[in-house]
């Protein structure tokens, strides 16, 4: 890879592939490289751990639960963490596109989400370490699948265990290179399903998470130690896929913003590699936290990870969403008026009420032209 450093200083500003208003608000259009979002109240990718075949294909409890959303005004909907490889998967019943059977299910998805007026994206994940484990519901089970169950080995940068989870095998230079393509095969799978955004998921204790974190990431070669070292998959990852879709399609990166732990992966060096990652190709930065280790304390609060978002925002200078605990409409549009956030992105609030930006529009006083015509007689009557 190329001098990092120098890179950073080249990073697009944000008005190269965010076309803006003065003071947008929630309801306000946002634009991508071309793509134009109806408004900035999004979908987060939550996992749905329904793959009942464990073949990594979407099923109709996706189609239902995707397609309500965007029945319900979501602006871009970015479907849950989908595995770029079988070992990629965090469960067995997770979602992937690694094969063109997979893309073909979600194309379907995709379809029934535009006719609904939603922009479609999709989290490109590899759950590195994290991978081979029980799903959160349908049973008691916790911790490492055993093979003898349908689980796999894990691979990370280290053989450094998640606590509680079975040792990783630790990447070899080879193992890493089919990393980057199977990235890069997963989004041209995704393109050509229709997908209008690519978000790689680089937060939450999964696979570039850990090589991003020194926690994770215990590596002597040129993928550890120094912050550019450590950067360089997801850069490599972030270049490569920018090269195989060309330039209309936006590309996202989730990060988590902090560790949470000391001598961990900090909001600073999330600042500094968002910008780097801006200049290899990435338009839009999505920012979560932690999921990397275990025993910290996150401070919970509604939009506790909105001045995270900020601060990524003024110092790489590129445009970012906020996440977390965001559950009413004059919040979520605080939050973009105030200039802390370009978008917000409501996971559980949309599992609660999946046609929240219905009624967040009525609560703001803002009139849409998407309400569902099958839904009108729903709509909030003028007092």
């Amino acid at each position: 890879m190329s001098d990092i450093s120098s890179a950073s200083a080249q990073a697009s500003s944000p008005t190269a592939v965010v076309d803006s208003v003065a003071t947008p608000s929630l309801f306000d259009p946002i634009s991508l490289r071309g793509v134009v979002i109806r408004n900035r109240l999004w979908a987060a990718p939550m996992c749905q751990y329904s793959v009942t075949e464990h073949d990594g294909v979407p099923t109709e409890w996706h189609l239902v639960h995707l397609g309500s959303m965007a029945a319900g005004g979501a602006g871009l909907i970015v479907v849950e963490a989908t595995a770029v490889s079988p070992e990629g998967r965090i469960t067995p019943a997770d979602t992937g596109i690694w094969t063109d059977t997979q893309a073909a299910a979600w194309a379907r998805i995709v379809r029934y989400l535009h006719r609904q007026g939603a922009t479609a994206g999709i989290q490109l994940a590899h759950a590195g370490r994290k991978g081979s484990t029980w799903p959160a519901w349908g049973t008691p089970e916790r911790g490492t699948v055993p093979a003898e169950q349908g689980g796999w080995p894990t691979l990370g940068p280290s053989v450094l265990a998640f606590p509680g989870y079975a040792e990783p095998l630790a990447l070899d230079a080879a193992g890493i290179d089919t990393v980057v393509t199977d990235f890069v095969a997963a989004a041209r799978r995704a393109v050509d399903a229709g997908f209008d955004v690519l978000e790689l998921h680089a937060a939450h204790g999964y696979l570039l998470h850990q090589f991003l974190s020194p926690l994770s990431n215990r590596r002597t070669d040129e993928y550890g130690g120094s912050l550019q070292n450590r950067a360089r998959l997801l850069l490599r990852i972030v270049a490569a896929v920018r090269a195989e879709v060309g330039e209309a399609v936006p590309l996202l990166v989730r990060f988590s913003a902090t560790d949470y732990a000391a001598d961990g992966w900090s909001v600073d060096e999330t600042a500094e590699v968002a910008a780097w990652a801006a200049a290899a190709g990435a338009d839009f930065f999505d920012v979560s936290s932690g999921g990397n280790v275990t025993g910290v304390q996150i401070p919970l609060s509604p939009g506790y990870q909105v001045p995270l978002a900020r601060f990524v925002k003024d110092n790489a200078r590129v445009p970012v969403n906020a996440v977390g605990l965001i559950t009413t409409a004059a919040h979520a549009n605080d939050i973009v008026t105030s200039g802390a956030a370009d978008a917000v992105m409501l996971g559980r609030e949309f599992l609660r009420d999946p046609h929240f930006p219905l009624r967040a529009a009525h609560e703001l006083g803002v009139q849409l032209d998407y309400w569902p015509g099958q839904y009108l007689r729903a709509a909030w009557p003028e007092v």
